[in-house]
């Protein structure tokens, strides 16, 4: 099984680009990733983000911020210009979760563009809906019946 998750902040800014026949979005970036003892550096790692999640991570992440990765180990190589050929290792993310606060002063409650805005956070469907995003499910009735059986 192949799965990687990793929690790090940004070492550069993420970079955006665009694959040439369909179109598909790239997004790029690496995160420092700290060991588990503070004396230990920190590791380095590529991490490469497709499709819509791609434009997200390059509209929301910037140098040093943190997020979290989830994804699989990819290793390739190529041929350099001094015919050396070059071993590669990088992460490619089935999603990216974006952590801690954004540099905007907005407090996350705007989800507006630029780099560092933060994605809202509504407490009712009037909220979603008032700001343009869809209105979350109510809780079917049998979660409800169910949620009185816990016991704690």
């Amino acid at each position: 099984m192949n799965q990687v998750v990793l929690i790090g902040r940004l070492a550069n800014d993420p970079e955006l680009s665009y694959t040439p026949n369909n179109q598909t979005a790239v997004c790029r970036f690496t995160l420092a990733v700290n060991r588990m003892r503070r004396e230990d550096p920190a590791d380095f790692i590529r991490i490469t983000v497709w499709g819509k999640q791609a434009e997200n991570c390059d509209r929301y992440l910037s140098k040093g911020r943190q997020a979290a990765v989830h994804g699989r180990i990819q290793t390739g190589s190529y041929t350099n210009r001094d015919g050396a050929k070059v071993y590669t290792t990088e992460v490619v993310a089935n999603s990216v979760e974006f952590l801690g606060g954004g540099n905007s002063g907005n407090n996350g409650e705007s989800f507006g563009g630029g780099r560092n805005a933060v994605p809202p956070q509504f407490n009712s469907n009037d909220q979603a809906q008032a700001a343009g995003f869809p209105g979350f499910d109510e809780m079917p009735d049998s979660f409800q019946a169910a949620e009185d059986d816990i016991p704690f």
